[in-house]
């Protein structure tokens, strides 16, 4: 089995797209017995054991794009196809993610392309939130 470094990870993953980033996490949970969201009081007793993940949770590296809603209705087609061009779903789910706003469009995305995509979602029409 060839060795993947972190970075080839770290791309691989920003490739999925949302169901397919919650079925990652929910394997990694399952294989690991982990939680993939600890409160900062279980990440800081849990350092050793962990390789350091703490430092990165303070750090603040990995952001969430959450479209919260439409600036004006009337471009809700130019958001669905940036939420197309985004995430890689098919043309039903888009459409149901942005009319069910508020909505996470992807998850852990690092600072510059999440920046990215809330230009892009911004122009088209949509309302959005980093967390």
């Amino acid at each position: 089995m060839a060795t993947m470094t972190k970075d080839q990870i770290v791309d691989a993953i920003s490739t999925l797209t949302v169901m397919e980033l919650a079925d990652l996490v929910k394997g990694i949970e399952d294989k690991f017995g982990v939680k993939a969201a600890p409160a900062m009081g279980m990440a800081m007793a849990s350092a050793p054991a962990a390789g350091g993940a703490a430092v990165a949770a303070e750090e603040k590296t990995e952001f969430t794009v959450t479209l919260k809603g439409l600036s004006d209705p009337a471009k809700k087609i130019g958001v669905i196809k940036v939420v197309r061009e985004l995430t890689g779903l098919g043309l039903k789910e888009c459409k149901d993610l942005v009319e069910g706003a508020p909505k996470t469009v992807k998850e852990n995305v690092d600072k510059k392309t999440a920046d990215e995509m809330n230009k892009k979602l911004t122009e088209a029409g949509g309302q959005v939130e980093l967390k």
